[in-house]
């Protein structure tokens, strides 16, 4: 049945998913629109297609034991020179989707992590360094608040693009099969700049 890339994350809800995305696109990222902005919790793993199935059970199981908590970003910082990359922090939330990710990580699909653990939110990746500069600097007093109350499975396509499979919501019970219905991707945020903190 062959292999395919997915990914687990707390989405960034609107308005402030788009208006990062959009930002990313602006400091030069060529990824920014095939990634939801997003906290993530299981980064891109090849599974077989088959063991999916088991897996989103597993997913359902570890939301169905979760409950929402309080998600705030504040600032950036960067993980440079270690990895090319500048972000928004996670300044609450950090312990829930620290424990949150090492359930996610004990079923059927393993995935050892290249560096520690440390949730955040990509602004800017594998793009110049003054253009790495430039994101750091114009989000610095970028903040955003929110009750985190799911996380989501997506599959990144033959393109690139990451879309969203099913989400997750915390405290609900376990649907047959693990899976819940598809909400909407993010849209445009063509008319967000009005929102920019």
């Amino acid at each position: 049945m062959g292999n395919r890339t997915i990914g687990v994350s707390i989405a960034v809800p609107e308005p402030y998913g788009s208006l990062l995305q959009e930002r990313r696109a602006g400091f030069g990222d060529p990824l920014a629109h095939c990634i939801p902005t997003h906290v993530t919790l299981l980064p891109p793993t090849e599974v077989a297609s088959e063991s999916l199935p088991e897996f989103r059970e597993h997913l359902a199981a570890v939301a169905a034991a979760g409950r929402a908590f309080r998600m705030r970003l504040d600032g950036t910082a960067t993980f440079r020179p270690l990895s090319p990359v500048v972000y928004v922090e996670l300044a609450e939330g950090v312990r829930e989707c620290a424990e949150l990710q090492e359930q996610v990580r004990s079923g059927s699909v393993r995935r050892e992590l290249q560096f520690p653990y440390h949730p955040h939110v990509t602004v800017a990746h594998g793009i110049s360094e003054e253009a790495m500069d430039l994101a750091q600097l114009h989000l610095a007093d970028f903040a955003a608040t929110w009750i985190a109350a799911g996380f989501a499975l997506y599959e990144q396509d033959d393109s690139g693009v990451w879309r969203k499979l099913c989400d997750y919501a915390f405290g609900a019970p376990a649907p047959a099969g693990g899976v819940r219905p598809v909400v909407p991707h993010q849209q445009g945020a063509s008319a967000l700049d009005a929102a920019a903190p």
